[in-house]
């Protein structure tokens, strides 16, 4: 009896042994099914008794497929795993590096490749990924150092494709034109149906002033893929510097009607608007260009970034100055002008979706909040009421030119907004949100709110009560290659002299209550009545009342701050 139940734990423990050894094969192999792969390796980390390189391995897999779905805090705790087990693994410092440096961690990112290089020296990624770090930052004298030492070590095909293609980009930066074609050439040979090369190529056409070779790379690839806003952007880059603005604007405006959120279109079309001498129209596509709430951008997107924000800081100086005499729009309600500092308001309520359910508390919200603003002396108030995409554009960028005109601009959102892989969106009306991909195009990203208000000369306010559940969470398709949704909004970084206020902090939801209206609604609309409390301490008091109110179910959180050299009061007297 004793022998047969040794035999029998003996055989259990071979079974076990063997199930572990197929996961951690399983786990290995590269050419395995993605999925199939990731859950064998999240069965070999669950077993404690598997150790050393296959654990390691393991989590690398894990941190592989959270980069993929741009959970970086997620793939940096797997890289940080993997590492340790395997400290001295230069691939796993590397892969961990590139999560840094998409979170926006340069310091961190630089240092993990710093690492990598010193335990392998001839391991062509890192450099690549450096280059990358100093393209982005507009360093590209050190950017083309590190692309020109990947290029130079060995790496496979797909490898060298990628440090070639990197070379010849940070080449037309440095206006080594000859050179970068040189480099894409190479390149293309090595993956002939790739199509980065026509895509980028055509900037290097573009800059040499070979418009005709530049139109053929861009229509080459808009005929294969007719909505590919980088593309059309691009080709309105060659209408402009071909002097054809009619056809450049054209291509922003189709890229723009895409994604209205797209940077590199609102940059672009602003210096067409300063070449027809529009300086208010620059104005606007340049602040929607300048506003972010992240750390990090993409390398174009940086460097559209950084052109919007240079020419609106030129193009300020020649703003005009605020207006106390200026005539409110059609639909637009006016106060009598009060003697201190001139106040703007932009109110939008987003209650009847008409593919999910209906909100009733936004619209009641909103008017709570935008009847209390006229009571409190706003020069003027808007209020917006079931905003569709477009018309929710078209609101901020009338509201953004009302800004510059006044020292104080207010933003108040209530409606359906949720955070898609660390970019916040507000919904609008006739969103549909199939995919969490079609954010990106249906969406308001919070950085336009930011950019209406940032034309004001001292208050810039926006507050959001929409951190709800997200109500296509059933019905939305994940795509395992973009983001993640996650309830309510992401932590933000406004830059100083903006003030955002969330009606409730990351991770939790806004209650509507039993009332009228919302308890956030119900406690702002109070305090913002109350005498001679300085706008920090304001809403510093709104997030203890809502938190009572709740019975610490929800609490507002602010981040930012207003200018520092001065106090800001909804009502100075009592």
């Amino acid at each position: 009896m004793l022998r047969a139940i040794l035999l029998a734990v003996v055989t259990l423990a071979a079974a076990v042994s063997a199930r572990a050894a197929g996961d951690i094969d399983t786990c290995r192999n590269q050419q395995a099914e993605p999925a199939a792969r990731l859950a064998a390796c999240e069965t070999v980390i669950a077993d404690d008794k598997i150790t050393g390189k296959p654990r390691a391995g393991a989590f690398w897999v894990r941190g592989d497929s959270l980069m993929k779905k741009r959970d970086y805090d997620g793939a940096i705790a797997a890289f940080s795993a993997a590492l340790d087990v395997e400290s001295d693994n230069a691939a796993y410092l590397n892969a961990r590096g590139l999560a840094y440096g998409y979170k926006g961690d340069d310091e961190r990112a630089l240092a993990d490749y710093e690492r990598s290089l010193k335990l392998r020296p001839n391991y062509a990624s890192p450099y690549n990924n450096r280059g990358l770090i100093f393209m982005r930052k507009g360093d590209l004298d050190r950017a083309f150092a590190e692309f020109d030492a990947s290029v130079k070590l060995p790496a496979n095909n797909t490898g060298r494709y990628i440090h070639l293609f990197n070379r010849a980009r940070v080449q037309t930066y440095r206006q080594q034109y000859e050179a970068a074609l040189a480099d894409f050439a190479e390149a293309q040979k090595l993956d002939p149906e790739a199509p980065q090369v026509a895509i980028y190529r055509c900037i290097t056409y573009t800059a040499m002033g070979k418009f005709d070779q530049a139109l053929a790379d861009c229509n080459a690839t808009l005929a294969k893929t007719p909505t590919s806003i980088y593309t059309l952007t691009n080709r309105g880059n060659i209408y402009r510097a071909k002097g054809d603005l009619d056809a450049a604007l054209k291509d922003y405006d189709a890229a723009l009607k895409i994604n209205p959120n797209y940077i590199r279109a609102h940059a672009y079309r602003g210096q067409l608007f300063e070449k027809r001498r529009d300086e208010a129209a620059a104005r606007a596509d340049y602040r929607a260009a300048s506003a972010a709430l992240t750390k990090f951008d993409e390398i174009d997107t940086a460097i559209a970034r950084r052109l919007a924000r240079e020419r609106l800081a030129v193009l300020m100086g020649t703003a005009p100055p605020p207006s106390a005499a200026a005539k409110p729009a059609p639909g637009k309600t006016a106060a009598p002008v009060p003697s201190g500092p001139r106040k703007v308001a932009l109110i939008v309520g987003n209650s009847a979706y008409r593919n999910v359910q209906p909100l009733a508390n936004p619209a009641r919200d909103a008017k709570l909040i935008a009847s209390t603003l006229r009571e409190l002396g706003f020069a003027t108030v808007t209020l917006a009421p079931d905003l569709t995409r477009d018309k929710f554009f078209a609101a901020l960028h009338e509201f953004g030119t009302q800004a510059e005109k006044a020292d104080w601009a207010v933003v108040y959102y209530a409606g359906h907004g949720m955070e898609i892989g660390g970019v916040n969106y507000l919904i609008p009306t006739d969103a549909k949100l199939a995919a969490d991909r079609d954010a990106e195009t249906q969406a308001v990203a919070l950085e336009q709110l930011i950019a209406a208000v940032s034309g004001a000369r001292k208050l810039r306010l926006v507050i959001l009560d929409a951190c709800r559940d997200n109500p296509f969470q059933k019905t939305m398709q994940r795509t395992i290659a973009l983001k993640l949704v996650n309830k309510g909004f992401s932590n933000i970084e406004p830059e100083a002299g903006f003030m955002v206020v969330y009606a409730a902090k990351h991770g939790e939801t806004a209650l509507d209550g039993d009332s009228v209206n919302s308890p956030f609604a119900t406690v702002l609309a109070r305090e913002l009545r109350t005498p001679k409390v300085e706008v920090r301490k304001l809403f510093d008091i709104v997030r203890d009342d809502v938190w009572t109110m709740t019975k610490r179910a929800q609490q507002p959180f602010t981040y930012g701050s207003p200018p520092g050299r001065e106090d800001f009061y909804f009502v100075v007297e009592k």
